[in-house]
């Protein structure tokens, strides 16, 4: 996952205690006007390379998958980020300009003045620091938010399970996913969106659970749940949308079904109606059928899961990429 190995982000203050400390112990080693020098060069690039490898660690968003992309717009603003990015490039660049300036102010034979000009040196390098102090801390918490998100790869085949609360969509993800148990939350919602996965022919199917994004009207969302919303569409290959006819969940058949239509016009792919909890109602018009049983207690249905994954699968039609043969 591209947001995986981003290294932690130091404060301003650490970064300017690692520097100044190991511009002492450089200052140490010699002595005179050439000592100052030593330390006014050590103390520079530290802060310069440091701030460097904080940008540079992060990748290119012009170049990041777009759902990775509207993932981290909903997660920290990519804009935001952008431009605490950029104060930080700035940042780079003064400490290093502010280092060859003050060597090259340095007098040849006044350890004295040179003293002074370095304390000087090292005042206007703190104060670069304290400026973008914000910025790190805000690049820091961006990075926190973005580390945890579970491995998704946007060109593997998936389907988005979608439906009211307790229309027994979880149960599902986990009934075909039992085998890899391969579930993981992402954290942008109270409830969160899981993923697990279930693999066919060699061929890999991530099943994305969407709790607190596609359970209720669009018009109810909050701005993260929609820009969220936003980026699966950019991953999903099918839609199972689970209903509950019984009404068991808590919620009328009526909004149920009104839910469908909505999600239907939002993903432009294949969309599967799912009517669960099959032995308490099948008073619904549905493209499958099942109920999926209890871990303690399997009953009759228990491959019914299995058969709506396959339908899903069936319908997505994925065909991998072969190399091309000439021969």
């Amino acid at each position: 996952m591209i947001f995986e190995g981003l290294q932690t982000t130091p404060t301003a203050s650490e970064l300017l205690d690692t520097a100044f400390s190991r511009a002492a112990r450089a200052g140490r080693a010699k002595q005179g006007v050439e000592a100052q020098q030593s330390m006014l060069q050590t103390a520079s690039n530290v802060l310069s390379d440091n701030l460097e490898h904080v940008v540079n660690d992060w990748p290119d968003f012009d170049e990041v998958d777009p759902f990775y992309y509207e993932l981290a717009d909903a997660l920290v603003g990519v804009d935001d980020l952008r431009q605490h990015l950029s104060e930080l490039s700035w940042a780079s660049r003064k400490t290093h300009e502010l280092g060859r300036e003050y060597i090259r102010k340095l007098p040849r034979d006044n350890p004295d003045l040179a003293r002074k000009l370095r304390k000087q040196g090292f005042a206007r390098m703190g104060s670069v620091l304290d400026e973008v102090a914000e910025d790190l801390a805000a690049v820091s918490e961006a990075r926190d938010a973005l580390k945890t998100l579970p491995d998704i790869e946007p060109s593997e085949p998936t389907i988005v399970v979608a439906g009211y609360p307790n229309v027994g969509k979880t149960a599902f993800v986990n009934a075909v996913t039992r085998a890899s148990n391969t579930t993981a939350a992402y954290p942008f919602t109270t409830k969160g969106v899981h993923v697990g996965h279930a693999e066919r022919d060699h061929i890999r199917y991530q099943i994305v659970d969407t709790p607190g994004l596609l359970d209720r009207p669009a018009a109810e969302r909050n701005e993260i749940e929609a820009q969220a919303t936003s980026a699966l569409t950019h991953l999903a290959d099918a839609v199972l949308f689970l209903i509950d006819p019984s009404e068991t969940c808590g919620y009328p058949l009526e909004d149920q079904q009104a839910l469908r239509e909505e999600v239907a016009a939002t993903f432009d792919v294949p969309l599967i109606l799912v009517c669960n909890k099959a032995d308490l109602s099948t008073d619904v018009d549905a493209d499958q059928y099942m109920t999926v049983p209890s871990e303690a207690e399997p009953g009759p249905d228990s491959e019914a899961p299995t058969a709506v994954l396959e339908a899903a699968i069936e319908a997505i039609g994925y065909e991998p990429d072969l190399p091309y043969d000439e021969s």
